[in-house]
């Protein structure tokens, strides 16, 4: 089974700007859809977990992410 879409020309040029070589587009948006899944999990998770101190959480983190650009 086929579905047409409508989509904007830029869009579309956007589109085929990411698209493989010898890709369809139903490859492409299949493969666009499995980067979402894990996206889609961990967003269901938030709000799931409660942190007794975010604030030094988040000061561990940000101490991480500028050691890791150094």
């Amino acid at each position: 089974m086929t579905k047409t879409i409508t989509i904007r020309t830029e869009v579309y040029e956007k589109l085929i700007r990411i698209k493989k070589e010898n890709e369809s587009f139903s490859e492409l948006f299949e493969r666009l859809a499995e980067i979402l899944v894990p996206i889609d999990a961990l967003l269901k998770l938030r709000g799931s977990m409660e942190f007794n101190n975010k604030d030094k959480m988040l000061d561990e983190i940000l101490s991480k992410r500028s050691e890791v650009r150094q």
